[in-house]
């Protein structure tokens, strides 16, 4: 057989796959730029920075970081159950939220069946149904940046295994109400599973009418939450899924072995345990999101109402926001355009410190008055 007869050695649902780019790192911008400072607001992180315990935490298990962490990772596993009220059997934890979706893909796909979420939401669900090769519809959100509850459920056939929602949504920062979420659950089939995605959980749990997707007795939902974003440890990749027990105990069949690290449940044991700094970095979030709001008041720019740690920009154009986005970046402020995830013409970013969004405000209106 000759070079030109052979069949490729890529699968071409891989070969298909865009890469998923994050965002700018610090030190790219500062080799690139050499901006007098920096003001990363690109990736949801915590810009508030993480628990104090974490160090210790880490410190005491670093001796022991020769041996393979426990697969199962116990310890978290326990107080993950016991601060949502439910048996051990029913969480698994994995190296981030993420790492999860990749799990359900593995465990639930097989030929000719679809998933089905909105065409803007969080691009690493696009990327594990493309590593597996299973079809996904992509439903277009409102006009208001929602999930459109009501398309999802009508796209639903005989094929269909999966149904995503992130709640709240990323990047829009938008959400499904408790009274969609029980229309939802009360027309979706019992053998489609609802995946939750509640990476933004903590931020959003005080809102009075989102749907607390654990609070309710539905069989086929699997709740994920994360303690890359409020707990400040996107650094250690660290997620949860909570769901039935026979849903978690075939996941563990596809899950890779030895994940999270030991360092990741040592350091997510310490931040779950400290409510203060929780309390303190959902504050933060709010604060900044409320200055936020009246400078984009201020200045005429259009914008989402968020309850996650971010809010997204609208712009006329794609162009504007590549644009603004890059003006932005050479003045030290990293921001997230967010095109992989649907939405061209809009740019997310992350509250941040106080320093954080004062250098966002004035980097905004040196730009401004350089047009």
């Amino acid at each position: 057989m000759s070079n030109k007869q052979r069949r490729s050695l890529v699968p071409s649902n891989i070969e298909q796959l865009s890469r998923y780019i994050a965002g700018k790192t610090i030190n790219e911008v500062v080799v690139a730029y050499h901006p007098s400072k920096i003001a990363k607001l690109a990736s949801n992180e915590n810009r508030l920075g993480f628990s104090s315990k974490v160090q210790g935490a880490i410190l005491k298990a670093l001796p022991s970081i020769q041996n393979y962490p426990d697969p199962l990772a116990n310890r978290l596993r326990q107080a993950i159950a016991s601060k949502n009220n439910v048996s051990e059997d029913r969480v698994v934890v994995a190296s981030g939220s993420e790492s999860i979706l990749a799990m359900l893909c593995r465990t639930f796909f097989h030929n000719g069946q679809n998933a089905i979420t909105a065409n803007a939401t969080f691009v690493g669900f696009f990327v594990q149904m493309g590593v597996r090769g299973a079809h996904l519809k992509k439903i277009p959100v409102t006009k208001d940046y929602r999930f459109d509850v009501k398309a999802l459920v009508n796209a639903i056939d005989e094929n269909t295994k999966m149904l995503y929602v992130a709640n709240p949504n990323n990047p829009t920062g938008t959400y499904i109400t408790r009274q969609e979420f029980e229309w939802m659950m009360d027309r979706v089939p019992s053998d489609v599973l609802v995946v939750m995605d509640e990476a933004y959980y903590e931020f959003a749990q005080d809102v009075e009418d989102y749907p607390h997707a654990l609070s309710y007795s539905y069989d086929n939902v699997i709740v994920l939450r994360t303690f890359s974003k409020a707990y400040g440890l996107a650094g250690f990749r660290v997620g949860y899924g909570i769901a039935r027990e026979d849903i978690i105990d075939n996941l563990l069949k596809t899950k890779l072995t030895f994940e999270p690290t030991a360092l990741g449940e040592a350091a997510a044991l310490a931040a779950y345990e400290d409510d203060e700094f929780l309390k303190k970095s959902i504050e933060v979030v709010n604060e900044g999101k409320e200055r936020l709001y009246s400078f984009f008041d201020d200045k005429g720019v259009k914008y989402v109402r968020s309850i996650s740690n971010s809010v997204m920009m609208v712009f006329d154009s794609e162009d504007e926001a590549i644009a603004f986005t890059q003006a932005m970046l050479e003045k030290g402020v990293i921001l997230r355009r967010i095109h992989a995830f649907g939405l061209p013409d809009c740019v997310r970013v992350t509250i941040g410190v106080q320093e954080d969004m004062d250098h966002f405000e004035q980097s905004f209106e040196e730009i401004m008055i350089a047009k």
